[in-house]
């Protein structure tokens, strides 16, 4: 692989240190909490007590103050150990973000201290049974009532949805208003009304906890209001640039993974009386790839230097997601074949991957809708 400029030296040194969490504090748990469903409180903990959670928050509200760059590391690095269960990107870099933009002094100083601890774990409540990358279709109403709001609705698919003690609930407060009647609200688990369902059983991320969110007229105060009243929507779309990155680092640090692990598989595997690698198929099969994800590589790079700018475009960051998520698929496909009937095993990491890799292609607004986006500049 090329070298990699936009990393510091410190960088270096954290990107060590991380490895090191996810190798003694992660991996020798991670295949119990595929039969779980969920990953331990106490990996939460300890990843806040090594200062790994929410780092790109100010320090004044618990964070380290960092640059992206660290957390970029943490998702390679997570990407790399193959630890799909923590959900700690989108607590770290989705919702204490909206926390931080978009919420009052007396949140902030609440809310993001806890998440930097992992007292707290954070979710997101945006999709609904009926309404997914629409975000306009979201039928969640939340009903002013004197100095509170009554609201009521169910979600879907939420990440971090099982365990979490906080949740950002995407609601309509005018349905005739559309878009400029979406409202945030935060909700803190234990609030009468707010109930959680099962936690799914999905076709990968077996250790990653994704639940049903139900609201029964739960009722939470003017001040739970995250943006003001109507606003919602606007800060949505002000975040899902940086969201949908974050989905191709992940698949950009998967694909090298798996690409090595493949190469040193074909290498040790022996067939007619050879090594696999030997084979002008399996080469040429290998080289195909090595290209592909060294071109993915260099795109995500070049996003995360606009990024680090300020200057990621929407349609720009919908072109890495959706082309590094379908390539995270197609390279994982040809590893396990490769891999012969071993990559079809759960206990081999390549076939983990492939069922991990599917919802790529879904969350964070689906491919087809990122080609929406990309063709809205042509």
């Amino acid at each position: 692989m090329i070298e990699r400029n936009i990393f510091e030296e410190e960088h270096n040194i954290f990107r060590e240190s991380v490895r090191k969490f996810y190798d003694e504090h992660i991996m020798p748990y991670h295949a119990q909490w595929e039969k779980d469903g969920q990953i331990s409180r106490e990996a939460w903990l300890e990843a806040g007590r090594q200062g790994l959670l929410c780092m790109s928050i100010p320090d004044e509200y618990g964070g380290a103050g960092a640059d992206k760059l660290y957390s970029v590391i943490m998702m390679e690095e997570q990407a790399r150990a193959g630890a799909s269960g923590p959900g700690f990107s989108l607590h770290s870099e989705i919702v204490a973000p909206y926390i931080l933009n978009y919420g009052t002094e007396e949140q902030k100083k609440k809310y993001l201290p806890k998440l930097a601890s992992g007292e707290m774990i954070g979710a997101i409540a945006m999709t609904e049974p009926a309404a997914g990358s629409d975000l306009q279709g979201v039928k969640t109403r939340a009903i002013k009532d004197g100095d509170e709001y009554v609201i009521n609705g169910s979600k879907t698919f939420i990440t971090n949805g099982y365990m979490c003690d906080l949740v950002i609930v995407v609601a309509k407060t005018d349905p005739e208003a559309g878009a400029k009647g979406t409202t945030l609200f935060l909700v803190e688990t234990g609030t009468p009304g707010f109930e959680k369902g099962r936690n799914l059983d999905k076709l990968g991320l077996k250790a990653q906890d994704t639940a049903e969110l139900f609201f029964d007229d739960v009722r939470v105060p003017e001040s739970a209001i995250l943006g003001g009243e109507g606003n919602g929507f606007i800060c949505l779309m002000q975040e899902l640039a940086w969201e949908r990155l974050q989905i191709a680092i992940g698949a950009c640090g998967t694909m090298e993974a798996i690409l090595e692990e493949t190469i040193e598989y074909t290498k040790d595997r022996s067939a007619f009386g050879r090594n696999v690698i030997q084979f002008q198929n399996t080469k040429f099969k290998l080289a195909e790839v090595k290209t592909e994800v060294q071109i993915a590589r260099v795109f995500v790079d070049r996003c995360i230097e606009e990024l680090m700018k300020g200057e990621l475009a929407v349609d720009t960051a919908a072109m890495a997601k959706y082309w590094c998520s379908d390539l995270e698929n197609k390279v994982i496909d040809e590893c396990l074949q490769l891999h012969g009937g071993y990559g079809f095993m759960w206990e081999y990491r390549v076939a983990r991957a492939y069922a991990d890799a599917r919802v790529q292609r879904i969350y964070g607004g689906t491919n087809e809708i990122m080609k929406e986006i990309i063709s809205r500049q042509l």
